[in-house]
């Protein structure tokens, strides 16, 4: 018996030996990127970024998204959604209750979460879906208890120059958005990118040469008009799909530069959008057209030394467009004009431009300016409180602290001019006065995962 006990505690002790040697031994050599304080760009922060990492379902599957903590201060009141600009770029006239009050808020509400998936190929194309919610289902809604709301939903089928895609994605129509903290992202300003809305959409890329391409993207897709336009005020109009498209000319000449937010590296781009359908007045059954067009630009000023770098960028994005009955997506802040009988469609404009600098990798300074406006003033005859213009001056910092924590200051001025002015008892909108105005300060914290 001590034979076998001595011999089991050789054993355990000559076992032993490997793994304490093992601790000894140094580590191998850490990777060419040090995350924890200079993140590359493969690892930056990101929405759609490098730092997903596949896990095991059906098929391969992503994990990710990011914790966002906003706090806001407004010279006015916006009310319970008053963490974001209101949707429908109307601010309270200053001689209003809510345009006499200030505004303090904090919320989370803002978080993400997404899943996408990499499929099995199908007639040689890759096959990809996502799905992306946040928590801003029912603003009403305690804090402690936010509904999940559904942004995007969609499968897509990628060959190496066509892309097939369905399901809820954003809006074809106004590529430009705003980059702000505010993730309102300017839509009602002059960039009405928000909404994302159930398509079927065709990319095309056609190779001129090495370094051009052009860019061609068509659709049609469910404006969202149930029930009423979402920013609109005035007749309810039935629910009709409509088209949309792009052509971009892509050029790698100038290099790339910094995208929204820093999140992405983008080339040279420059062409027209569009978009038409037809809505029905439910109460008089009249045919009223909606559409759009416009010309959007990309321009890398300062280019990435190595494509991937962000130090010493600038880039400059801007688009401009003109508008009818589109106020599905902020692009008119009405959607008819005229009598009972005699509809016709809200006409206006839009225009916006920004400029995002990369003094070093992690720090990111961006400057910007959008404006909607009515088309044509004596058309709103009869229309108490129409928004004549809405606009919006923005600036921001935002600095990486790491791979995954990043935090940003912006400051926002807010503007919107009235017609027509009465002192109609609509919140924000009470009083004689003819416009209204917002000075908004804004912190915002971010996780990505």
């Amino acid at each position: 018996m001590k034979k076998t006990a001595l011999g089991l505690i050789a054993v355990s002790l000559t076992m032993g030996i490997p793994a304490a040697m093992a601790q000894e031994v140094p580590q191998a050599t850490a990777p060419a990127y040090n995350c924890d304080f200079e993140p590359s760009c493969e690892v930056a922060p990101g929405i759609y970024g490098k730092l997903a990492s596949p896990v095991t379902s059906k098929f391969n599957l992503s994990i990710g998204g990011f914790v966002k903590l906003d706090y806001a201060y407004n010279s006015v009141d916006f009310g319970p959604s008053g963490g974001l600009a209101p949707a429908s770029g109307a601010i309270p006239k200053s001689s209003s209750a809510e345009g006499q009050r200030d505004q303090s808020i904090l919320t989370a509400r803002q978080s993400r979460f997404w899943l996408k998936v990499a499929g099995p190929p199908l007639l040689g194309a890759k096959t990809n879906g996502l799905i992306e919610v946040d928590f801003y289902g029912d603003p009403a809604a305690a804090s402690e208890s936010p509904q999940l709301r559904m942004r995007q939903a969609w499968g897509s089928m990628d060959w190496a120059n066509t892309q097939v895609l369905f399901g809820q994605a954003y809006d074809i129509f106004g590529p430009m958005i705003a980059s702000t903290v505010d993730f309102r992202s300017g839509a009602p300003f002059g960039t009405p990118n928000n909404p994302r809305v159930p398509q079927i959409r065709l990319t095309q890329k056609v190779n001129l040469n090495a370094d051009n391409s052009l860019k061609l993207v068509f659709g049609v897709q469910d404006p969202n008009q149930n029930g009423n336009n979402n920013n609109a005020s005035g007749a309810t109009f039935g629910n009709m799909v409509n088209t949309a498209g792009q052509a971009m000319f892509v050029s790698k000449a100038l290099g790339v530069a910094p995208g929204y937010f820093g999140m992405s590296m983008n080339s040279l781009t420059a062409g027209f959008f569009g978009l038409y359908g037809y809505e029905k007045v439910r109460t008089s059954g009249r045919t009223v057209d909606s559409y759009g067009y416009g010309f959007y630009t990309f321009v890398p000023i300062l280019k990435s030394k190595d494509g991937k770098n962000r130090a010493m960028t600038l880039s400059f994005e801007g688009q401009a467009y003109q508008a009818a009955n589109m106020a599905f997506n902020a692009a008119t802040a009405g959607t008819t004009v005229g009598t009972a009988g005699n509809e016709t469609a809200a006409k206006g404009y839009g225009l916006a431009g920004q400029a995002i600098y990369y003094p070093t990798q992690n720090l990111g300074i961006t400057a910007g300016y959008g404006r909607r406006n009515a088309y044509n003033y004596a058309s709103y005859s009869g229309i108490s409180n129409f928004q004549k213009s809405s606009s919006e001056l923005y600036a921001n910092v935002a600095y990486d602290l790491n791979a995954a924590i990043r935090v940003a200051v912006e400051y926002q001025n807010l503007n919107t001019k009235y017609g027509n002015v009465t002192s109609a008892t609509t919140a924000g909108l009470g009083g004689t006065a003819g416009t209204g105005s917002a000075n908004v300060a804004r912190l915002a914290a971010f996780y990505f995962f």
